[in-house]
């Protein structure tokens, strides 16, 4: 599964450079795709680097090609700008999608947010960020494309005594509170890019130290399970 380049937006933030640390610690290369004024934290100094505007469709196929997926990492950030989440979560995520169809990369996984699509929310003050996020899931659901879309709950930048932390994976709008670290968060993704059974499902994810710790295809088979 390993020695895969691997592209991932929004790879300088909290979350995406935990994304591209994994993937340098399974053995894949991740491509960082980050803005010109963005600093790239120093574990990943040695990671390939592309400076980009996403709004640029021309420098964004060119950053994609030869990518075997594409992890989506942006995310607007609650903010006085009320705009952003619709332009990053929203219509963001459809340019990306766009490019992906447009230069042949079919694997994709989108960082989204619990309760995406829900109206009555206190995150909605921001710009209806949740309603926003989940206009992009379904840009990318609706695009023919091998998608998944991880969920998480409140993000935590704990990083200590993850190894004995189960995660809770479950289908959509089965979670509406709890957190999970971002460490764990990039390990879904990972976990998803090597799951083939992960393709076409909305997984919301938390954790907590008291559950037990079992794979994705172990989660898949018991959501399936209770369908």
């Amino acid at each position: 599964m390993s020695n895969r380049t691997i592209a991932i937006t929004g790879a300088s933030g909290k979350t995406g450079s935990r994304v591209a640390e994994e993937l340098m610690a399974s053995g894949d290369r991740p491509r960082l795709l980050v803005r010109s004024s963005s600093v790239i934290p120093y574990t990943l100094m040695n990671a390939e680097q592309v400076r980009l505007s996403l709004q640029d469709p021309t420098a964004l196929d060119s950053a994609l090609k030869g990518v075997d997926a594409l992890v989506i990492a942006t995310g607007a950030r609650p903010s006085i700008d009320l705009l952003g989440p619709m332009r990053v979560d929203a219509l963001g995520v459809r340019s990306q999608v766009e490019s992906c169809l447009r230069v042949g990369v079919s694997r994709v996984i989108l960082v989204s947010s619990l309760c995406a699509g829900r109206w009555r929310h206190p995150l909605n003050l921001f710009g209806l960020i949740l309603v926003w996020k989940r206009i992009g899931e379904q840009a990318l659901e609706n695009s023919g494309l091998d998608w998944t879309v991880i969920r998480p709950g409140g993000l935590s930048e704990r990083e200590e005594a993850l190894n004995v932390e189960g995660v809770y994976w479950s289908g959509p709008d089965q979670q509406e509170n709890d957190s999970i670290p971002r460490r764990l968060v990039a390990r879904c993704c990972l976990e998803a890019l090597n799951t083939p059974a992960s393709i076409g499902r909305i997984l919301e994810v938390t954790s907590d130290a008291s559950r037990p710790i079992i794979s994705l295809s172990e989660a898949l088979l018991s959501i399936d399970s209770t369908r």
